[in-house]
């Protein structure tokens, strides 16, 4: 798991042909604004989640975001523990991003 810096973050999904975008806050939080592209999985909903994540593709880069970072960076540890190496957690989260929000 990397924690990114909005700027590196950004960067790198750019740059990253593989990037699939996973934003882990509740469906309601998903509703109120995401950023493009991005697939919503709840870590709240527990062994359903982890079902979500064992579903992914390993070979993928997943740039994964939260409201603040918290819950994005337990989302890529436990994505590391499932053997999905390119996890990267969104520093300071949706509430610190300076890109484009889909409303």
């Amino acid at each position: 798991m990397a924690d990114l810096s909005q700027k590196e973050w950004a960067e790198q999904l750019r740059a990253d042909e593989n990037a699939v975008i996973l934003d882990v806050r509740t469906p309601a939080e998903f509703q109120q604004g995401f950023i493009p592209d991005a697939s919503n999985i709840d870590i709240y909903r527990g062994q359903q989640f982890m079902a979500e994540l064992e579903k992914l593709d390993k070979s993928k880069s997943y740039y994964v975001y939260c409201r603040s970072g918290v819950r994005s960076r337990q989302a890529c540890a436990l994505m590391n523990g499932l053997g999905i190496e390119k996890a990267y957690n969104l520093e300071g989260g949706i509430i610190a991003w300076q890109g484009e929000v889909v409303r």
